[in-house]
């Protein structure tokens, strides 16, 4: 299976906090986040790595260019400054084998090793879903995604900015998908002009793919300066 990491984004609000370093190279238990990812993908047995950075990011693409001759998976580094997440994912998705599985996550997605370890497992092992998507009932994201949920097979049915009386999940950021359909959906949204990486996914579900929820125990992001020490006691006690 092959992995991506969207971390073109500009950090600006920890830049506005005092931070100094680019958010991917923000240290969280010994490695840079970005490191971090990419070392969990490693033990999962990942084929490849795709990296997005934007173009302002030569502190990171530096970083990147010397760690992968280091990598036991071929890294495949994109430098482009893109107007949103779903953009950034259709960039680094041209290099996905036709075929093949991809999990994609944010690079300031922070969750525990075995729950994802668990995650990815089961998605490679199932056929009969277009997408794993990792969700969470820790809700604790300015704008949370909320996702309805049939609780009988996990089918996702819809995705919401507002909960619904049954909502308990939201998206955690971690998109497990097959190169067939959902890749397909993207071209159709991005001749549309749709942006943002929810209304792909609520894309996705009108096109009627079979995608489902994968819960994980807890998932923070890190946003604000004060997010890494709560990223960093999150790491530390898993």
């Amino acid at each position: 299976m092959h992995y991506a990491i969207i971390a073109a984004g500009e950090g600006s609000r920890l830049v506005q906090e005092g931070v100094a370093l680019p958010k991917p190279l923000v240290d969280l238990d010994g490695r840079p986040m970005i490191r971090r990812l990419a070392d969990i993908f490693a033990s999962c047995g990942a084929e490849s790595l795709s990296i997005i950075v934007n173009e302002q990011m030569s502190a990171v693409r530096e970083y990147l260019e010397a760690l992968a001759p280091t990598l036991p998976m071929p890294l495949h580094l994109v430098v482009k400054t893109t107007p949103d997440s779903m953009h950034s994912f259709y960039e680094v998705s041209r290099v996905f084998p036709a075929g093949s599985k991809f999990i994609l996550t944010t690079v300031d997605t922070i969750f525990r090793e075995a729950d994802f370890a668990r995650y990815a497992a089961a998605f490679e092992a199932d056929d009969s879903a277009d997408g794993y998507m990792a969700v969470t009932d820790f809700i604790d994201d300015e704008k949370p995604l909320y996702i309805d949920v049939d609780p009988a097979d996990m089918r996702i049915t819809a995705f919401r900015d507002a909960p619904s009386a049954a909502d308990r999940y939201i998206s955690g950021g971690i998109y497990g998908l097959t190169c067939g359909a959902p890749l397909r959906v993207l071209e159709e949204c991005m001749a549309a002009g749709v942006s943002r990486m929810r209304n792909y996914q609520r894309a996705l579900v009108d096109a009627g793919l079979n995608l489902r929820a994968w819960p994980f125990s807890k998932i923070i992001d890190v946003d604000h300066a004060a997010d890494i020490d709560t990223a960093k006691a999150f790491i530390a006690n898993t």
